[in-house]
């Protein structure tokens, strides 16, 4: 499997009510296809790992709109098989360039994943990776990050036919978090961040947003948001337990 790993995009958030949802997706489905790395309807797992400074400097960052604002995670793409040592996940760097989301990722094994974020422990990896390799590191030694939140959700996505290329629709439901245990494959989450019967639209894109998906947002009245799943689980989970 051939894997991207850089990539920039805009990235459009939009939270609606399940029903909404159901009735948006036969518009979707218009135009787009279910995305072929998911079940045949696109539907996937996703867990991730999120480091942070003491201070939750990440967590203001976003909150204060900075500009430009990075983040560091451990990403698992759940299957059916249990997470072992030798399982793939990705060590992730997201960052937010004004308007531009950037992404930049890399392949490991789940043990070798833990020994570089948790302890610094540089991996073997492609010469053509040693820039990622060390801006992770830079970034990890700089702010002393250590683990400090998990996502998780269940993923159904759609991506764009050769008329709409790099376009990505995702919707992202029972998104819950935990701030205590840390294990990616604990399997159980604290609580919801946000309401189970409300999910989180994603509009992705290279470049331009097409017609049709600006025609249905406007159409359904649906409300731009700016939300962060890391943070918004990280408040709620610090609120739960205080």
């Amino acid at each position: 499997m051939h894997i991207v790993k850089h990539f920039n995009r805009f990235e459009l958030k939009y939270l609606l009510p399940y029903e909404t949802a159901v009735r948006m997706k036969e518009d979707i489905l218009r135009y787009a296809l279910p995305d072929p790395y998911g079940d045949g309807d696109g539907k996937y797992m996703l867990t991730s790992l999120y480091y942070d400074s003491p201070d939750h400097r990440m967590y203001w960052e976003k909150m204060d709109g900075l500009k430009y604002r990075r983040k560091l995670r451990i990403r698992w793409y759940e299957t059916e098989e249990r997470l072992t040592d030798d399982s793939t996940v990705f060590v992730e760097i997201k960052q937010r360039i004004d308007r531009v989301t950037q992404k930049k990722r890399l392949p490991m094994k789940y043990k070798d994943a833990l020994l570089f974020c948790n302890e610094g422990i540089i991996p073997e990896h492609d010469t053509e990776d040693r820039e990622t390799v060390e801006e992770m590191y830079s970034l990890m030694k700089l702010y002393n990050l250590q683990p400090t939140a998990i996502t998780t959700y269940r993923r159904q996505a759609f991506v764009g036919t050769h008329y709409d290329l790099g376009l990505r629709i995702t919707y992202d439901s029972h998104l819950g978090y935990r701030v205590n245990n840390l294990d990616l494959d604990a399997g159980t989450y604290e609580g919801f961040m946000i309401p189970p019967n409300f999910l989180i639209m994603e509009i992705k894109t290279n470049e331009r947003v097409p017609h049709w998906v600006t025609e249905m947002v406007s159409g359904h009245n649906l409300q731009l948001i700016r939300v962060s799943k890391y943070c918004k689980g990280l408040e709620t989970g610090l609120a739960h337990y205080l």
